[in-house]
């Protein structure tokens, strides 16, 4: 490869990972604005330590822990000790197409976003200090082995070897839903199961800030199409497909689900289009390069239509999952993988032929017993930590800590000062109405 391909390759992965930086924010926002006013800076808190937390981890052992040979050549895990510190990754090995750590930097926003992911199934009524906890030993547990199955990829030469779900199964995942979305989804049904109810559930508390979550959105929507375009590094007709692709289910899932809460619910709200585009986005993320421009828009419209209505069976089933993370990750996650098995072309970026282009059921196999092999590991591993955590330090809050607001009692600080009077009213003037504070 030549030295210019090279600079616009590398130019595109540290602007991807740019983008995908502003997932953080973003995350925070549109968690932060669904939730109720006295738990945000909480909800806020969790999102962006647990990041820190896990952006140690990966320096330390992560890393290697994902793209490390795989110990003992099963494909289940890489060597921890194989990159211990990241040094060897200071100087790109000779004939290497990019700069080792822009690929690290990527992963690590994948790795401690995911985390952030599972805090809103935990929203208003977990312990900060068990939260922390549980982050920490649920990326080394879970995240780190489950994101080697699935993003570390054999050597050309056979030097180092990968995880099996990438490898020995084939199964297709462009972007790595398998091991963020639906991980986290899992995790999430998993840690709220275990955390019980919120008091007063199936009534919850209105979002405080419909603005911050669709800001929130925005910000999601402009870091996956960095998430997406870099999946493969390259600067390149497959990064264009994969942006397209991701851009065009996202329209479809908004438009479908606001068609479907008018028809359901009757009226469109700003809640749902964020919902929408999140359901579209989780489901797009693997099928991006595997599908036409056309089949993004189904992929984003079925996700739209399955996630509306898996919401609704927290509810039903009896789990409290607060900010629906297995209806919209997990779910749309199922979707996105499943409809690779049927809408996959030979023309597309990963090559897959489904079932509509004549490749019958083998590759639709692949991809549920990807999503089986998670579901079954992921919910295991978590329920199994929440239970020890449980068990030891208590993961949840007391119930007048709940009623007061973990930001006053766990922070000691609040997202807004309320104050009983506004400024007073120019002379003359009556003095204007304080406006109702709702959660």
């Amino acid at each position: 490869m030549d030295t210019a391909a090279i600079a616009g390759n590398t130019a595109w992965l540290l602007t991807a990972v740019v983008a995908v930086a502003l997932m953080l924010p973003g995350l925070a926002m549109f968690y932060g604005g669904m939730v109720s006013r006295r738990v945000t800076m909480n909800m806020m808190m969790m999102i962006f330590a647990s990041f820190c937390l896990v952006g140690i981890l990966w320096v330390a052992f992560g890393y290697s822990m994902v793209f490390g040979d795989s110990l003992g050549g099963l494909g289940l895990v890489g060597d921890p000790t194989e990159y211990p510190g990241l040094g060897q990754l200071l100087v790109a090995p000779e004939g290497s197409t990019l700069p080792p750590l822009a690929l690290a930097a990527l992963h690590l926003m994948f790795a401690g976003l995911t985390i952030g992911i599972v805090a809103g199934a935990a929203a208003g009524r977990m312990k900060f200090s068990a939260w922390m906890v549980f982050a920490g030993v649920w990326s080394t547990l879970v995240y780190f082995p489950v994101a080697h199955w699935v993003f570390a990829f054999d050597a050309a030469d056979g030097s180092v070897q990968g995880g099996w779900l990438a490898n020995t199964i084939g199964s297709i995942d462009y972007a790595g839903s398998t091991a963020i979305h639906v991980n986290s989804g899992v995790a999430a049904l998993a840690l709220a199961i275990v955390l019980g109810k919120r008091n007063g559930f199936p009534s919850q508390p209105k979002a405080h800030s419909l603005p911050l979550t669709l800001l929130g959105a925005g910000l999601l929507f402009v870091g996956w199409i960095g998430f997406d375009g870099s999946a493969l590094g390259a600067a390149d007709n497959n990064a264009a497909v994969a942006v397209f692709n991701t851009v065009a289910a996202t329209c479809a899932g908004v438009i479908v689900w606001l068609i479907v809460e008018k028809l359901r619910d009757g009226h469109p709200t700003t809640l749902g289009a964020c919902s929408g585009a999140i359901a579209a986005l989780v489901a797009i993320t693997p099928s991006c390069g595997a599908v036409t421009p056309l089949g993004s828009l189904a992929i984003g419209a079925a996700a739209a239509v399955v996630c509306y209505f898996a919401v609704s069976l927290k509810v039903r089933l009896g789990f409290d999952d607060a900010l629906d993370v297995t209806a919209l990750h997990f779910v749309g996650g199922v979707v996105g993988g499943l409809l690779i098995g049927v809408l996959a072309v030979p023309l597309a970026p990963s090559g897959g032929e489904g079932l509509l282009a004549g490749g019958g059921f083998l590759l639709l196999g692949k991809q549920a017993l990807a999503i089986v092999a998670v579901f079954v590991y992921t919910f295991s591993i978590t329920w199994v930590l929440a239970k020890v955590l449980d068990k030891t330090m208590g993961i949840r809050v007391s119930a007048e800590t709940e009623a007061q607001g973990l930001d006053v009692v766990l922070h000691a600080e609040n997202a807004y000062e309320i104050s009983t009077h506004e400024a007073l009213a120019p002379r003359g003037h009556a003095e204007p109405k304080v406006p109702a504070v709702v959660d």
